[in-house]
């Protein structure tokens, strides 16, 4: 009996992992499946319209994806536009964690400063867009401006919404313990709402780098949306949707590695377990 219960477990593990396997090749699969039907229905519509212009066909992007790739001017703009996502999420979080953190354990400051940031908050970045010029001019201090804006509100509503979903009991009971208001923070509040926090930075990634066409279409040398742009005023289609193309790809991979920190940081999260 004492040897059978260790050989159940390994065998419940081996089991398990041939599970978990066999999940990942099935949604693999049924992704290749819709992949397969986009661009057997892309070429279809490509070959009707007959017009490479308006709607290039898979083969002509992905030769112009080799194209661009081999020449490095793709991974040239992608790394600009990265940097410029990763700079602006940055500032965005030091500026969004401290206020949230600041609004959702004081109610006067949550009073006071809410009112603002809900008249800022539907306000799109791109309508900023025409006075930023005004303001930084062409480069990346525009961009980084528009990402930045665009990251800074799903991080401060998510952290906010974290340290007030915080259970009051621990927080109760640590000052019943005389444990000082700053530790309190540190090691009670900020644990428990890193969760949230985690969820409110995906979402602030996905908003930063959603804006990042918009910021680069007009006030950059440089980058994706730079890259569509010019492309676009050449009339090379194939050459602009390998640049899209890209943008979708990089922001996926960019997903990836939030959910993955968010595993890192928070396993105990069952949202970030279960994030689709």
């Amino acid at each position: 009996m004492a040897t059978g219960a260790p050989a159940a477990r390994a065998n419940d593990r081996i089991a398990i992992g041939v599970l978990r396997h066999l999940r990942g090749a099935a949604a693999f699969f049924v992704y290749l499946r819709t992949m397969l039907a986009f661009f057997v229905v892309w070429a279809i519509i490509a070959w009707w319209t007959s017009n490479s212009v308006l709607l290039p066909s898979p083969l002509a992007v992905f030769a112009a994806i080799g194209q661009l790739a081999a020449d490095l001017e793709l991974f040239f703009h992608a790394g600009i536009s990265f940097a410029r996502m990763v700079g602006s999420l940055m500032i965005g979080a030091l500026l969004a964690i401290p206020l949230g953190l600041a609004m959702g354990l004081s109610r006067t400051v949550g009073e006071v400063v809410d009112p603002t940031i809900e008249v800022l908050r539907p306000i799109s970045g791109i309508a900023w867009i025409p006075l930023a010029l005004f303001i930084f001019g062409i480069g990346n201090a525009l961009p980084l401006f528009i990402m930045t804006y665009a990251g800074f509100f799903p991080i401060l509503l998510g952290t906010i919404a974290g340290v007030r979903g915080v259970d009051r009991r621990l927080i109760d009971a640590a000052r019943t313990m005389g444990i000082p208001q700053r530790t309190i923070v540190t090691r009670v509040v900020i644990p428990a709402a890193l969760p949230s926090l985690m969820v409110a930075l995906r979402l602030g990634v996905a908003a930063s780098w959603t804006a990042v066409v918009a910021a680069e279409l007009i006030g950059a040398p440089s980058g994706l949306g730079y890259a569509v742009e010019w492309y676009r005023e050449l009339l090379a289609t194939p050459q602009v949707m390998a640049f899209i193309a890209m943008i979708g790809v990089l922001g996926y991979l960019c997903d990836l590695g939030v959910r993955a920190l968010a595993r890192l940081f928070t396993p105990w999260a069952s949202d970030a377990r279960s994030a689709p």
